[in-house]
């Protein structure tokens, strides 16, 4: 891997982590329309880096609110900050029992089915189209609704619903407020990040090799300052009920997908 395909690939991880266009489904579309060996492979290492940069990047973003959430656990109380803190574990639960019960159910999902990318592509444009009506609120995130939202991430697995938007939709329809609605999305993204980092590295599978070290280091400031830009975007984007844009282009996409499945 050289420089350049280590920075096109942190600027893609950068910012379809936080954008709600489906980076697996973009993937499965890329692959059935250059090959599947057309795209370039990325080492363990290296998924792992990019994963590490998009991690730090939310929590540069939402720094002031992970120090209040640190603050308020080590207080030992049943306050604001461990009541935040439950609700996002509560929110990880569904995706858990996703990847431990269905992994290998969920694989056959990105086995080229575009067709089926095409569908979750217009249902992910629905969503963030829905979101974009819903009336504006002040209310926060309950535990309730917490594991509703978890259960839309656990779904945004499949190829073509988006993880952000899915959950950010999720929120915004149960009554949240836009701001808190892309906030928690983003926060409880990070621990799930970070299992999967640890687990990747616990593997056995990781690599370094040292040449690819400044290919690497450039593909991790690029995802990096790619995630501060999206996630700092998509919060005012959904504040100001702009998601409709990500809507009609995933509607686009998804039309495209279904028509090549059927005609290509």
């Amino acid at each position: 891997m050289d420089i350049i395909d280590a920075i096109i690939l942190g600027i893609i991880q950068g910012l379809t982590e936080f954008l709600p266009v489906s980076s697996s489904g973009h993937l499965e579309l890329g692959k059935a329309i250059l090959g599947a060996q057309a795209l370039p492979e990325e080492s363990l290492l290296f998924t792992v880096i990019l994963h590490f940069a998009t991690a730090l990047s939310t929590l540069i973003v939402f720094r002031k609110d992970v120090w209040e959430i640190l603050k308020g656990l080590f207080q030992f109380t049943w306050n604001e900050q461990t009541q935040f803190s439950l609700k996002i574990v509560i929110s990880m639960i569904p995706a858990a029992l996703v990847g431990i019960f269905l992994e290998d159910f969920i694989e056959v999902f990105f086995d080229g089915a575009i067709i089926i990318v095409g569908i979750m592509l217009i249902i992910t444009a629905i969503l963030l189209y829905l979101a974009d009506l819903a009336k504006t609120t002040d209310k926060a995130v309950s535990f309730q609704s917490a594991f509703i939202i978890g259960i839309a991430q656990a779904v945004a697995i499949l190829p073509g619903i988006s993880r952000s938007g899915a959950t950010i939709s999720a929120a915004v329809l149960l009554g949240v407020d836009k701001t808190k609605s892309a906030r928690f999305s983003f926060l409880m993204v990070v621990p799930l990040i970070l299992g999967k980092m640890a687990k990747d590295l616990l593997s056995g599978e990781v690599n370094f090799v040292g040449d690819q070290a400044v290919a690497m280091g450039a593909g991790f400031i690029a995802a990096f300052i790619a995630g501060l830009a999206a996630c700092t975007w998509m919060i005012k984007l959904v504040r100001q009920s702009k998601l409709s844009y990500f809507a009609i282009y995933c509607l686009i996409v998804g039309l495209i997908a279904i028509a090549w499945s059927v005609w290509g």
